[in-house]
């Protein structure tokens, strides 16, 4: 049940329209171009070609059970960054000592807020944003000390848990860096969970201190405040809000200058009473839950520099040099590990927001600079959806470009996926043609990276073409400290995610139900089970759980259950081919992967979003579609359905119509009869975290989203 789509160049190239006999002609003079060229850029590509072709991991033994390592570390699994440094205070005291007076952390000033009022009588806030002013090494280990001593101070304990609540910040990781240095036990949440799942984290976990913002203050904590009965103190990172008479009797809100004061003035002798060990839990890391209430995952210090030692070795020339723009959830353990691995290398780190990252952001005001163009990063990570619709943007203006403008990008774009399948550069389309769609992330970028969920082939090798840099796949979860597997960037390959880091290991489990086996051919496949020091000590406060998924082997080495389905190509890299919680046996008893059918659907133009449905009681598929609205509209035109947007989406007629195109698109994309949705319900509204429909990092929250659709899923199967 291989779901694999190809990803050959020739089934990923745009069409084009335009004249044969000038198509000839342009092609020769691509030709005598590529002829020229070929000889200053021999060297270089061959060896690219020569290094993509190698085995990059292999079994430890001829048993198909038996795990793949990185070939770089056959002998023995990485799970130090520097010698000595085996916890992350040390860490940072290591990175501090060497980088000292470097720029770290970088905040961009608020010039200017205003209301802008939209067509359609919204108000959206823009912003006028300075430069950036930057915290060194130093400054952020003086900030991190005095704020972790006036923790201490209020009353904090050693190996005791305190919660973060806030957006991606530059007090977040220091107020990181401070738990860390004072054996804290650092709770996360994200910024955008509900009041349920928030309580759920803060009473589990028995905070009496929580670190947040004015604004989460003011709209999430406020209500929730009275059902958290042992929290004690509120520390606002940017500035005290006003007092609510309503706030609970013995809880005091402080402002995170005002603690650092306290923890400047305190005595000199008053040092951490606890120094961290390697086993000491560093982060209890809540999930965003797309199973149900978020499970808090304990990582220790030595999980996480495990985890980031081997993240660290799959960025070639990583330093003080590199630009990382941070803007993903702190909370989730991508982002947290990405700003790790920058922090102990000497990188600087400058901070953003989804709605402030590009000139075209929606936080943006028109005219004025987003992040990236004021940044211009070197090295950023992102998740799929944030890429899909940078795809999808850029495809749609090339598709309002004039014929002639059109086919040029076409010809340009087809030209250097030929040319990377080979390991040839393009200098000069880069330079002309896709500089302006560089542009958009600062036209810097040397490496960029995706994780949180598959990226498909499609949207990669976009990337790879127009952002002109490698775009690296990594797999990795939270309950393996974001390790898992990371891409080469001299790999150009699409649609797998990397051989295994220096840090862990991964072999494969039968799974006879969805008839995948180790023994396979041509790839062995089965259940994806990660090993090695970043494996995490299992799920706060639910031993149930962690006996299910984790387990230690008979040389005391920890592995994890991912629950996903894998398989190896024979240089040693990785697929994610599917999932069992994604697997559902029909009536017929026809397995379908529902990931499978959206991943082949959610990148058509007229498709925002999409989640496939069906259960064991009926014979076919049902899907939930969030419809582009822009092309949603302008399909309505062409058949002359006219209404407003909820209208349209409520239409027999435009679900129809929607159904057609995709079943077109679903028989292009090679899926059997049987995994094509028979019936839609459109949506008119966007799946966002805030809706509790995805997760932070836009997974989807299928049994929430069965709950929201329940009226539709009877419909559709013919209950009412």
């Amino acid at each position: 049940m291989n779901n694999h789509v190809s990803s050959k160049p020739s089934t990923m190239k745009l069409k084009q329209t335009i004249n044969p006999i000038l198509l000839y002609f342009i092609h020769f003079i691509i030709s005598l171009y590529t002829i020229l060229t070929y000889i200053p850029f021999y060297f270089l590509s061959a060896s690219r070609q020569g290094k993509s072709n190698q085995i990059k991991a292999k079994p430890v033994d001829s048993n198909p059970e038996s795990a793949y390592r990185s070939v770089n570390s056959l002998h023995g699994l990485a799970s130090v960054l520097y010698p000595g440094c085996d916890t992350l205070d040390k860490v940072f005291a290591y990175a501090k000592n060497k980088f000292k007076d470097k720029r770290l952390l970088g905040t961009r000033e608020i010039l200017n807020e205003e209301d802008e009022v939209q067509p359609n009588g919204k108000i959206f806030k823009k912003v006028i944003l300075g430069c950036y002013n930057w915290l060194s090494y130093e400054d952020v280990f003086i900030r991190a000390f005095n704020f972790g001593n006036g923790l201490q101070m209020l009353g904090q304990k050693p190996k005791t848990n305190i919660a973060i609540f806030c957006e991606t910040r530059a007090e977040w990781m220091i107020a990181a860096q401070a738990c860390f240095m004072y054996n804290f036990q650092l709770v996360t949440l994200y910024a955008t969970l509900g009041g349920p799942a928030i309580v759920h984290g803060l009473n589990e976990t028995e905070v009496t201190n929580i670190i947040t913002s004015k604004e989460l203050l003011q709209t999430k904590l406020k209500d929730i405040v009275s059902l958290v009965p042992r929290l004690r103190h509120v520390i606002t990172v940017d500035g005290k809000p006003p007092s609510w008479s309503e706030f609970p009797k013995g809880v005091i809100v402080h402002t995170m200058a005002a603690v650092e004061a306290l923890g400047a003035k305190a005595s000199v002798e008053n040092q951490p009473q606890s120094k961290p060990t390697p086993l000491d839990i560093a982060v209890i890391m809540y999930t965003s839950g797309s199973t149900g209430l978020p499970k808090g995952v304990m990582i220790s210090h030595s999980n996480i520099i495990a985890g980031i030692t081997g993240m660290a070795e799959r960025i070639p020339g990583l330093g003080e040099e590199d630009v990382y723009v941070g803007y993903l959830p702190l909370a989730h353990v991508l982002e947290l590990s990405a700003e790790l691995v920058c922090l102990s290398h000497g990188c600087c780190i400058g901070y953003s927001s989804p709605q402030t990252l590009a000139d075209q952001s929606s936080k943006i005001k028109k005219g004025s600079k987003g992040d990236t163009s004021v940044l211009r990063p070197t090295l950023m990570a992102a998740v799929p959806e944030i890429m899909d619709r940078i795809y999808k943007n850029v495809m749609n203006k090339v598709n309002g470009m004039s014929s002639f403008q059109r086919n040029l990008f076409i010809l340009a774009y087809n030209y250097k996926m030929e040319q990377i399948s080979k390991g040839n550069s393009t200098p000069l389309c880069d330079r002309f043609v896709f500089w302006k769609v560089r542009s958009l992330i600062g036209g810097n970028i040397r490496l960029l990276l995706c994780g949180g969920a598959p990226l498909s082939a499609t949207t990669q090798r976009f990337m790879n073409i127009c952002f002109c840099c490698p775009v690296g796949q990594g797999y990795g979860l939270t309950e393996s400290s974001g390790a898992g597997t990371i891409t080469e960037v001299w790999d150009y390959n699409t649609g797998r995610v990397g051989a295994p880091l220096v840090c862990c290991e991964i072999k494969l489990k039968n799974w006879e139900e969805g008839g995948y086996f180790n023994t396979d051919k041509p790839h062995p496949r089965g259940e994806i089970l990660v090993g090695g020091q970043n494996v995490t000590m299992g799920y706060y406060k639910n031993e149930a759980k962690t006996k299910t998924d984790f387990f230690e082997d008979e040389n005391g080495q920890r592995w994890f259950c991912t629950g996903d389905i894998g398989e190896f190509d024979p240089d040693g890299c990785l697929k994610i081919i599917d999932r069992k919680k994604d697997l559902v046996k029909l009536q017929a008893g026809e397995y379908v992967s529902l990931g499978k059918v959206e991943a082949a659907l959610k990148n058509l133009p007229l498709i925002d979003n999409i989640c496939a449905y069906a259960n064991s009681y009926h014979s076919y598929v049902i899907g939930f579609v969030v419809p582009n609205q822009k092309e949603l509209t302008e399909l309505a035109r062409k058949k002359g359905l006219k209404g407003t947007w909820e209208e349209l989406c409520n239409s027999c007629e435009m679900e129809n119509e929607v159904l057609k195109v995709l079943s077109e698109a679903a028989i292009s994309a090679s899926l059997e009869k049987f995994e094509i949705p028979v019936k839609i319900r459109l949506s008119p509204e966007p799946w966002t975290p805030e809706t509790g429909l995805v997760t932070d990092a836009f997974k989807l929250k299928r049994k929430e989203l069965k709950t929201h659709y329940q009226a539709d899923i009877e419909r559709m199967y013919g209950r009412k």
